[in-house]
């Protein structure tokens, strides 16, 4: 008998995913498998995945399949903290992201290798931002303040493990994850760190102020922004979503959640040439 006797799903709201969920209902009857699905999303297709609320969908299942793009990936990747280290396999819709490991045509020997237990996990640190009278938010690439048109710019100090360190005047002021490194942070102009590197990057997007540079810090450390009497209001977004919003006074207080899920890989690509390919670097510096 394999190791996967429950796969659950999770859907990309838009891309069409019903070859993809066609090849893992035709995968799991050989197996006498049962898929799950969110009522909502598998209400879209004419498909037999049971359908069953978020909490049963995660603890059910042995495997989770992520069928979109890296949004659906971060997605159900925060359904997984604080409850099961349930994998997570990401199949690519659309174009090529950094989260997702294989293809629809890669899927058959894709579930054939998880059953068999020939793949690896590769854990992935969330960071969660506490702010004063409010739920705590938690996200796998960033959480950033970001300026909010016509009400002047970010203007945010930093603490960094009680210590203060630097202010900030920016469009926004991003603290990304290691795996976010290659989102908000890097169009702001911060470095490209991997995954395995268990750390936060504060990043300034378009700074104004004369210390313009990225910091990497270590993810025992708690990094607390403030914004200054100066500052716009400025909106909270968790891995690209508004999640509220914050006036000057206002404090959030940013600290790591190591390993809080895990992310199937196969062994066939590696974090370097997922990036080599998402980014378009050229093999070799021209010098004019």
């Amino acid at each position: 008998m394999g190791m996967v006797g429950t796969v659950g799903l999770v859907l990309h709201p838009r891309r069409d995913s019903e070859m993809a969920i066609g090849t893992i209902l035709d995968w799991a009857k050989q197996r006498s498998a049962t898929v799950l699905g969110l009522p909502n999303e598998i209400g879209r297709i004419d498909c037999s995945a049971v359908p069953v609320s978020d909490e049963e969908l995660v603890d059910r299942s042995d495997l989770l399949v992520s069928l979109g793009g890296d949004g659906t990936m971060l997605r159900t990747l925060r359904m997984l903290v604080g409850g099961p280290k349930t994998p997570v396999l990401g199949v690519n819709l659309g174009r090529l992201g950094f989260l997702a490991e294989v293809d629809v045509a890669d899927l058959p020997p894709a579930l054939g290798a998880i059953d068999e237990h020939r793949y690896q996990v590769e854990p992935r640190m969330a960071v969660r931002a506490a702010l004063a009278g409010r739920p705590a938010l938690t996200a796998f690439n960033d959480i950033a303040m970001v300026r909010v048109p016509g009400e002047g710019m970010a203007e945010v100090a930093v603490t960094v493990a009680g210590h203060p360190f630097v202010r900030y005047a920016a469009d926004a002021v991003i603290v990304a994850t290691s795996t976010g490194s290659t989102a908000y942070s890097f169009s702001a102009g911060g470095p490209i760190v991997s995954p395995s590197v268990p750390a936060y990057l504060v990043v300034p997007a378009s700074a104004h102020s004369t210390f313009n540079r990225a910091l990497v810090l270590p993810a025992d450390d708690t990094v607390e922004l403030e914004l200054l009497p100066a500052s716009g209001r400025l909106a909270v977004e968790m891995d690209g979503v508004v999640a509220g919003h914050l006036k000057p006074g206002d404090r959030v207080r940013v600290t790591a959640v190591p390993d809080a899920a895990h992310i199937v890989r196969l062994g066939t690509t590696t974090f370097y040439e997922r990036a080599r390919r998402k980014l378009r670097l050229p093999d070799s510096a021209e010098i004019e």
